[in-house]
């Protein structure tokens, strides 16, 4: 755009357009603002070590039966997950794959999500409720790390989709990850639970999703870590989960061999 563009004077139209857009995202600040202050970050463990969020369970009783039927699925390998701070670790399709880490557990989960959720009316509200970490796209908001960190302090779990959003790309591919969740499992020295789901969820078709076992990033701690070294941490999370789909789709082959062979 040239200078003279740039100073030219805005038509009727598009000054309505402008004011418009700045009284939407005025509107969307002070609805975030008021939901972070709502926001409930730390919920205490009951007398049996249980983080529970009740809005979590509510949520796990409405949708529940409606993911299921909708887009069916089966959960593979680590599947029950007990109590104490973990971090999740998977790859991103839709909406529903918040439902996966869910199932492997009855305590409240804390999902990293993007900023721009806590501003939608109604997101926005049930995000405050169960203890959601608002995080910048590019990984850099400092507030996303103390909070996590504070949460795993507390003996909770958090979950987080390191593509940052749905691959809608590719089925082979993820997409680039953000770094963040090595950083997060060396400073707290948390373990971390990698999950893949092998195949896109489609309505009526059966998603596989394989959790594998916790593992921690042991050989990292006490070390004064350097950028390389984390992103090196993190190319090892993100080669565990290529890993674990490769692993059950040799399963899978395997077994099919075998039913035909047994015909």
């Amino acid at each position: 755009m040239t200078e003279e563009e740039q100073s030219a004077p805005l038509t009727k139209k598009e000054f309505k357009e402008q004011k418009k857009r700045q009284k939407k995202r005025e509107k969307q600040q002070k609805r975030f603002e008021k939901n972070m202050k709502k926001r409930k970050l730390l919920f205490p463990a009951n007398k049996k070590g249980k983080h529970v969020m009740p809005v979590m369970n509510l949520l796990r009783f409405l949708f529940y039966p409606v993911h299921f039927l909708v887009y069916p699925y089966k959960l593979y390998g680590h599947k029950k997950v007990g109590l104490g701070p973990y971090i999740y670790f998977g790859n991103h399709y839709c909406i529903w794959d918040v439902f996966y880490p869910a199932r492997t557990t009855g305590e409240g989960i804390h999902y990293l999500m993007k900023e721009t959720i806590f501003s939608a009316p109604v997101l926005g509200n049930w995000a405050s409720h169960v203890g959601g970490i608002p995080a910048m796209r590019d990984g850099s908001d400092v507030r996303t790390l103390m909070d996590s960190i504070k949460v795993l302090k507390n003996g909770e779990k958090i979950s987080l989709f390191p593509e940052g959003t749905r691959n809608k790309v590719s089925d082979e591919e993820f997409l680039p990850f953000h770094g963040g969740a090595a950083l997060l499992a060396i400073k707290t020295k948390t373990p971390i639970i990698p999950f893949v789901i092998c195949n896109r969820p489609r309505v009526f078709h059966v998603t596989h999703v394989v959790f594998g076992e916790p593992l921690e990033l042991s050989e990292y701690y006490g070390k004064r870590m350097t950028a390389e070294d984390y992103a090196e941490a993190d190319e090892k999370l993100k080669n565990k989960l290529y890993e674990l789909r490769e692993e059950h789709r040799a399963f899978l082959a395997s077994k099919k061999k075998k039913k035909k062979k047994d015909k």
